[in-house]
């Protein structure tokens, strides 16, 4: 694709006349919502070149699978044009499902990934005071909807990594207005995080764990909506599954109580109100905590009664996995020892709540 773009210009230089050979039908195809073949004038020449020498090697290499080549190019050239990213950004986030070569062209076409990452810059002023509006959110959350396809492809992941870009979505992570705008915003950031922390990759974990990823995600276990705090849980849990982010997690016991706290004051409001998603994630947490001999010992006196007893016992009865894991959890974990359950206080041991020490987490790593 590098080489057919660099010919490309070589060919708009060379044959400024090669506009005419843009099919009209494509015009029809190719444009976003409200857009013309006059929105497109400007940039038939590049369409139909850069349309016709990626359609013809790529017929005579293999077929595409899901929408067209002739559909998906002119809506990623079209992008880096501020009047019409808009309604393309809509229309490829509608859309991205449907081409299973987004990813590689939309990180490799000139211009593409600083177009979105302007989008996402745009929004920075907006965070405090909060003003950001619906539409604002809406356009900024199709930008990260194609973010997240680069994120989970194979081959843009790794690049995706080495450039940082997961760090411009930290300040969106870092919001805590409660509006539907920033929930909205808050919750498309997460669902990119965990497009990376999926693919089981080591490095994907190495990356993380040099940023203040944990106490981000905390707080939102803590403070967000429960598809987020889902989210956020899930993201934990796959750093922890990782041995690296095991080891990271129980190195201090302030790194530990941090995330232990949180998980267990998200057990006591699942108690009032369950949620088997939610609880499947916060389960499969402790449990992996287990697997360290420091963090067993703890969780023998700091596991929350309600896992002890039949809390969940009927939110639990269709889902068989969660219960063989609950149940593995308390069978490696033991009971707690009673004289040392009597001076546990996790309150004095931890210094605050849950959320306060992620925040002391996070001033932490930021002072680093």
């Amino acid at each position: 694709l590098k080489f057919t773009i660099r010919k490309n210009r070589v060919m708009m230089a060379s044959t400024p006349t090669a506009a005419t050979s843009q099919p009209s039908s494509l015009l029809t195809r190719g444009g976003g919502p409200g857009l013309g073949s006059a929105s497109l004038s400007s940039s038939s020449s590049a369409t139909s070149n850069l349309t016709a020498t990626t359609v013809s090697t790529t017929t005579a290499s293999s077929a595409p699978s899901g929408g067209g080549m002739d559909e998906l190019l002119p809506l990623v050239l079209q992008l880096t044009s501020p009047d019409q990213r808009d309604g393309v950004l809509l229309e490829l986030s509608k859309k991205r499902e449907s081409f299973a070569d987004l990813a590689p062209i939309l990180w490799h076409s000139y211009g593409t990934v600083a177009a979105l990452l302007q989008e996402i810059v745009s929004i920075y002023t907006h965070l405090s005071p909060p003003t950001l509006t619906a539409h604002a959110s809406n356009r900024v959350c199709n930008a990260l909807a194609l973010l997240q396809c680069v994120a989970s492809h194979p081959e843009t992941r790794t690049p995706f990594l080495a450039a940082h870009v997961p760090l411009y979505l930290y300040p969106f992570l870092n919001t805590q207005s409660k509006s539907r705008p920033f929930e909205y915003l808050r919750l498309t950031s997460l669902g990119v995080i965990g497009a990376l922390v999926k693919m089981d990759d080591p490095k994907v974990i190495h990356f993380l764990l040099q940023t203040e990823i944990i106490p981000l995600c905390l707080r939102i276990m803590e403070t967000g909506s429960e598809l987020s705090k889902t989210v956020a849980t899930f993201i934990v849990q796959k750093i922890l599954l990782d041995d690296t982010g095991l080891s990271y997690v129980c190195a201090t016991a302030e790194r530990f109580y941090a995330v232990s706290t949180v998980l267990g004051n998200m057990i006591a409001m699942l108690s009032l109100q369950p949620s088997v998603r939610l609880l499947k994630h916060i389960i499969r947490c402790y449990l992996r905590l287990s697997d360290n001999a420091r963090a067993r010992e703890a969780l023998r006196q700091c596991l929350p009664n309600a896992l002890r007893e039949d809390t969940f016992h009927h939110a639990l009865r269709d889902d068989v996995t969660v219960k063989k894991w609950l149940l593995q959890l308390l069978a490696v974990v033991g009971p707690p020892d009673p004289q040392q359950q009597q001076q546990h206080d996790g309150n004095s041991m931890l210094g605050g709540g849950g959320a306060s020490n992620a925040s002391s987490m996070l001033s932490q790593v930021n002072d680093t």
